[in-house]
């Protein structure tokens, strides 16, 4: 039995039936699927899911960007309905993130906000297409370590072999967040009813296995990284404050670094006004200032 949420509250409700496109793209023999809202736009910005996550965890987030800009959200390989390879790398990441960009009508910079893995492929993104790209957002991905999908299915924690449960609501039931932490149950119900899909036998989660383990971020990733940066940090999060000081030290003491109060990992599960906020409010100072220069 699943069990009764809570009214969602009226902005939710709009967001959710805002019009959106979907399609597809070829990305090295593989479909990507992807969404976008708003009118094709010589600016835009593509959403970046987390680690067996996929683009519907943006279903609520996206609308809310897309005033004067062209949003985009795909699912990586090995996250949604299609697309799936036989390795996953940051690189083949970043390259269907471009991709995404092109296909969904961005016709200038883009920029590329990742959440926890998905960090890690904004920041590859920005490293391999940096003069490409308006800049990146990076949300709460801890790099130098796992991210808490990575190690839960290292742990065995979670993760692991796909089981297919006998009917829909069986599934949903069993769907939350890793690492655990609360949410607001009308977003939680959301992405877990977009998390399923129909398999022989019943319904399973969408995400391949495969994708754990073939990536860890590593320092590397923050170095020659030609476009601006920005990190954001969840209060209640998974990067710990010396964490925090690499990646800002790394990246020049230039990124500025935002912290999201009283959020999760998960910040568009339990905070998604704070984050939308905290975007905005960069984007608009991106808007109308250069780029900070290096302290000598």
């Amino acid at each position: 039995m699943i069990p009764v949420t809570p009214a969602a509250p009226d902005w939710f409700t709009v967001a959710l039936a805002s019009p959106v496109d979907t399609g597809r793209v070829e990305v090295d023999g593989t479909q990507i699927a992807y969404r976008a809202w708003g009118s094709a736009s010589a600016s835009g910005i593509v959403l970046v899911h987390g680690g067996a996550a996929h683009s519907r965890w943006w279903d609520h987030i996206a609308p809310l960007l897309a005033g004067d800009r062209r949003v985009a959200a795909l699912d990586l390989s090995g996250h949604g309905d299609i697309g799936r390879r036989e390795i996953y790398s940051l690189d083949g990441w970043a390259s269907e993130v471009m991709a995404v960009a092109a296909a969904a009508g961005i016709a200038g910079p883009t920029v590329v906000i990742g959440h926890s893995m998905g960090g890690f492929v904004a920041l590859r993104t920005a490293g391999l297409y940096g003069p490409e790209l308006e800049g990146i957002v990076v949300i709460d991905s801890p790099v130098q370590d796992l991210t808490p999908e990575q190690q839960a299915a290292r742990d065995a924690r979670a993760f692991g072999p796909l089981r297919v449960y006998p009917t829909r609501e069986a599934a949903i039931a069993r769907f939350h967040p890793m690492p655990p932490q609360p949410t607001l149950p009308y977003i939680e119900a959301h992405v877990a009813e977009t998390s399923i899909r129909p398999v022989d036998g019943g319904w399973s989660w969408k995400f391949d296995r495969a994708v754990f383990g073939q990536t860890r971020a590593t320092p590397a990733l923050l170095r020659q990284v030609d476009c601006r940066v920005a990190l954001f940090h969840a209060q209640h999060g998974i990067v710990p404050p010396p964490i925090t000081e690499l990646m800002y030290d790394k990246l020049g003491q230039l990124a500025p670094v935002i912290e999201i109060p009283a959020a999760g990992h998960h910040v568009m599960l339990d905070q998604p006004i704070a984050l939308v906020t905290g975007i905005r409010t960069l984007l608009s100072d991106w808007d109308h200032s250069l780029p900070a220069q290096p302290r000598s």
